[in-house]
């Protein structure tokens, strides 16, 4: 197993909106980064995935499973992207914001943190616990 983190734009598309659509989950699509695409590609059924509000909130917010892997983007014209589908897990008890992981000396080394405009991005798994444990999860 593989953990991730997902970027979106609370306005665009939430954890409650991704909750709402329930266990058939939703398309993650739209992404045209090629660094972004190609961690999508890596991405296997299973995978579990922090869910970020970036923008506006800067803060993980929830978890979600990778129920699909990558197939063609639909919303990709030419053809070049691919996106997956994952379904909602559970929201964090405590929301982790990007401060509080900056702050944090264990986790320096993350996309997160090293490259901020990175929307899909792996996160190592002693990251992972780490910060599961600032989320009380």
């Amino acid at each position: 197993m593989q953990y991730w983190l997902l970027k979106s734009e609370p306005n665009v598309w939430s954890i409650d909106q991704q909750k709402k659509i329930g266990a058939k989950g939703a398309t993650w699509d739209g992404v045209r980064n090629y660094q972004a695409a190609n961690n999508l590609k890596k991405m296997k059924k299973g995978d579990f995935c922090f869910f970020y509000h970036s923008n506006v909130d800067k803060k993980i917010v929830g978890i979600v499973e990778v129920t699909k892997t990558a197939f063609r983007d639909h919303t990709d014209k030419d053809k070049k992207f691919v996106a997956v589908k994952v379904k909602f897990k559970k929201k964090l008890k405590k929301t982790v914001s990007l401060k509080s992981i900056k702050k944090n000396k264990a986790l320096n080394h993350l996309c997160l943190v090293k490259q901020s405009r990175l929307s899909v991005m792996p996160i190592d798994f002693k990251s992972w616990k780490t910060i599961n444990k600032m989320s009380k999860v």
